[in-house]
């Protein structure tokens, strides 16, 4: 590269108020552009807690209350990001200024791939190699899509997040279609199990009442480790749908087990550490737990989980983002 490069990326939400896994893979991403010199910037379409212009881990975090600026932000950008619900506004900016766009995708849902059938987006980063299929199945044939497509799976620095485990069976984000239920049943079935639930991001949160559940606010992904995964010692991820499920990921990192719905995401991300039950089976899943009380399957269980961490470093994947994304950046900063 020739010089450090601008990024601007517009987002509804953010760090630290908002840390959802779509928020937290793109801050890792950002963050190793940080590292390797660039500057990065995120622009908030939407009102947080935080009203002041912040840093977080080196990126500049802009509140809604100042974006009006946004426009301007992006006209000097040499690479702009978006993700979500910001993501056709962020591209007709993109076109007006001539701005190469970078879409990060979480999900398969149809409004993902819709915003890049304008043919504007130069690089489209998808969380696993299902997403990539499923992508590659959406644009077949059509002559407008992706200029690039890339796979970075979110990223996990496991350092981060390794502790000792605790003694509860823990949910983290307590809505319907995490499974929560399914938590709530486990709960009533086994009284003298400790449970811990976690209040996510986003969604209807509807964590138990009971005596043996105890309940934590959504928090900053930063304490996630003391707070959290050193209080667990089995992970619950009955969710209905994942695109990849970034939470069982940061609690192998431990060797914690991780219990979970067989989806397209969650299959490819836990692979062989994954123990997976019927969502609707609650009985399977409390034979799952019961199994792990016994110390020779818990501790085969928790070296699979670690081994599976330690296989999904994100080294590579992160190289790999940061090149393409100064090769998109390059080619921007050579036409000026």
């Amino acid at each position: 590269m020739t010089r450090p490069l601008r990024i601007v990326a517009r987002v509804h939400a953010y760090l630290p108020d908002h840390n959802a896994g779509a928020e937290w893979a793109l801050h890792e991403m950002l963050r190793a552009l940080v590292g390797r010199g660039h500057a990065a910037e995120v622009w908030l379409s939407q009102w947080a807690a935080s009203r002041d212009p912040h840093e977080v881990d080196g990126i500049r975090v802009v509140p809604h209350g100042l974006s009006n600026g946004f426009a301007s932000a992006a006209a000097r950008a040499d690479v702009l990001v978006s993700h979500l619900e910001n993501v056709p506004s962020t591209a007709c900016l993109a076109r007006g200024h001539g701005v190469p766009l970078v879409v990060v995708c979480h999900n398969t849902f149809d409004l993902t791939w819709e915003p890049m059938a304008a043919g504007s987006t130069a690089l489209a980063v998808v969380n696993s190699e299902w997403m990539r299929a499923e992508a590659e199945r959406h644009f077949g044939g059509q002559s407008r899509r992706p200029d690039r497509m890339l796979v970075v799976r979110p990223p996990v620095h496991a350092k981060e997040y390794r502790t000792r485990p605790g003694d509860c069976i823990t949910l983290i984000n307590c809505t319907a279609t995490k499974g929560v239920g399914v938590l709530t049943e486990l709960a009533e079935r086994m009284p003298d199990r400790k449970f811990l639930a976690v209040r996510g991001g986003y969604g209807e949160q509807q964590p138990p009442d009971l005596p043996n559940v105890l309940v934590l606010d959504h928090m900053d992904g930063h304490r996630m480790r003391d707070e959290v995964y050193a209080r667990t010692r089995i992970l619950l991820m009955p969710s209905d749908y994942e695109s990849w499920g970034r939470v069982g990921v940061e609690a192998m990192a431990s060797g914690i087990p991780v219990l979970a719905r067989p989806t397209e995401g969650l299959t490819e991300s836990l692979g062989p550490a994954g123990i997976f039950q019927d969502r609707k089976d609650i009985g399977a899943w409390q034979k799952a737990v019961e199994a792990l009380d016994d110390p020779v399957t818990y501790r085969a269980a928790s070296r699979r989980a670690k081994a599976r961490s330690k296989a999904l470093d994100p080294t590579e994947d992160l190289n790999a983002w940061c090149e393409a994304v100064e090769e998109v950046g390059g080619a921007r900063t050579a036409s000026r």
